[in-house]
């Protein structure tokens, strides 16, 4: 069959052809101004009716005002949201985390008046006005209520510093439900071997003793282990804290049993101490490295919990530290937590805060680990009543941390560090370190240990001292020499 037997097919067009046939044809039906523009260009018939392309054209502008309320409900204050008929003002919205933890209400200036919106919504009634009612009075007063509206914005600045304020406040207390969970409270066992509340001292750096009775009292935490240098340490530090009015040294030494030769030693130095006696737990003696000195600083966190002080300083000073007597000067007006650099600190030879504009930024240690807090233990001062906001106050058994772990257990934040020394750029503390030995040993016989000379009680005291031992059978024979030579012991000592 020829092809003028079939009948001519209709084209098959899809939802965008059909629009585009309808925008060629709404463009022609514009251009034409007669009336029976329709009945020349009928419409196609697979164009639908209801207009898709009008529908698709209203979406975008409908979602630009949704946008545009979206972001001025966002951007604009409480109390303009409300004045605007948005919502949102500062009366029915409530600023804090999730499941209600934080909650807080903004509090209303006292110097805003209770009708402070109806004033932008109703006019003005002056006395002796004879103004017509259906008068227009807005331009009249434009400067008076653009002055108002000065007023006020002022007004809510302060109030919202005031409120910044209290959330910091508020932010930085003791939250018992995150402090518990991380940290535990101590439960170590105190054990005192002695103590004196007496200051035998009359004179410190020129003055009497009188002068400094205002001064907060610094509670410098001493920790000790025995060894030949301990003694010697101790006395050298001690006649630094001597200079040091408004002090109470809390030595802790990590050992079993009390030492007398210390007690005595203490008591001699004429300061507030207290003796302390706080082993390492066995299970951590093996570890390497060990967790050194961490039950001697939780024995003495726990002593002074269990005084229940609330007014001084804590410091944690190491026996074999050099410290400048200006660095007490400077801990002793910390309000909450201070902090300045520590000298001959690992390879930068120096560890503490970055300051900048007066506030501490950043930390510069050449070890980081993951720290928040990179700094030495010997870096920085707390005050006890900042301190006392915070049961859980602790120091765990983790080397290398102990100084992050227990300034996250009061809590600390950077705004909250006080810088000290010159805005850190002064050594006010150097990590010295003498180099350690092992104890000594002297080879003697005890029959020349008598009163017949001093040998007998000078090495008595230095085996009290940790320093040396004497021995009969061990080493070699003590050497005792006169005019240069080596003498016998039974000539010297017979």
């Amino acid at each position: 069959m020829s092809s003028a037997h079939y009948q001519a097919l209709e084209p098959q067009t899809s939802d965008e052809d059909n629009e585009d046939i309808e925008r060629r044809h709404h463009q022609s039906h514009s251009r034409s101004c007669t009336t029976n523009t329709t009945a020349t260009h009928p419409p196609h018939p697979m164009v639908r009716k209801g207009g898709v392309a009008r529908r698709r054209c209203l979406l975008p502008l409908l979602g630009g005002a949704l946008f545009l309320v979206a972001f001025c409900y966002l951007t604009l204050s409480g109390d303009t949201r409300l004045a605007l008929g948005l919502g949102g003002g500062s009366e029915d919205s409530e600023d804090g985390s999730h499941h209600g933890l934080g909650k807080q209400r903004i509090p209303v200036m006292e110097s805003r008046p209770p009708d402070w919106l109806l004033r932008y919504t109703r006019p003005d009634k002056h006395e002796g006005d004879d103004r017509n009612p259906g008068e227009e009075e807005f331009p009249g007063n434009l400067s008076h209520r653009m002055q108002e509206i000065e007023e006020y914005e002022w007004n809510f600045k302060i109030e919202e510093q005031t409120t910044k304020q209290m959330q910091i406040r508020k932010r930085h207390r003791f939250n018992p439900r995150i402090h518990s969970m991380n940290f535990r409270p101590l439960n170590e066992t105190v054990h005192i071997c002695s103590e004196s509340y007496e200051d035998r001292r009359q004179f410190m750096q020129d003055k009497p003793q009188s002068d400094y009775g205002q001064l907060p009292v610094i509670y410098f935490v001493t920790p000790t282990y025995p060894r030949r240098e301990q003694i010697p340490e101790l006395t050298r530090l001690a006649h630094t804290l001597l200079h040091v009015p408004r002090l109470h040294w809390l030595v802790a030494d990590d050992q079993e049993k009390c030492n007398d030769f210390m007690d005595t030693l203490l008591y001699r130095f004429g300061m507030p101490f207290t003796h302390m006696v706080s082993p390492m737990p066995s299970k951590f003696r093996n570890e390497k490295p060990a967790p050194r000195g961490v039950a001697n600083r939780r024995a003495a966190l726990q002593w002074i919990r269990q005084h229940n002080l609330t007014n001084g300083i804590l410091y944690f000073g190491d026996d074999d530290n050099t410290y400048d007597l200006r660095l007490f000067s400077e801990i002793r007006k910390t309000q909450r937590v201070s902090m300045f650099p520590v000298g001959l600190i690992a390879d930068y030879g120096v560890s503490g805060p970055v300051v900048r504009k007066g506030k501490v930024v950043a930390f510069l240690d050449s070890w980081v680990a993951g720290r928040r807090w990179p700094v030495d233990m010997a870096g920085f001062a707390v005050n006890l009543e900042y301190m006392a906001q915070y049961p859980y106050v602790n120091m765990p058994y983790k080397p290398g941390y102990e100084e992050d772990l227990f300034l996250r257990s009061i809590g600390l934040q950077m705004n909250l560090i006080e810088p000290r020394g010159n805005n850190c750029t002064e050594i006010l503390v150097w990590h010295t370190q003498t180099k350690s030995k092992k104890l000594g040993m002297v080879r003697l016989e005890s029959k020349y240990l008598d009163d017949r000379s001093n040998l007998g009680a000078l090495l008595h005291n230095l085996k009290l001292m940790g320093v040396t031992s004497t021995t009969e059978s061990e080493g070699r024979n003590a050497l005792i020499s006169k005019n240069g030579r080596e003498k016998p012991h039974s000539k010297i000592l017979s």
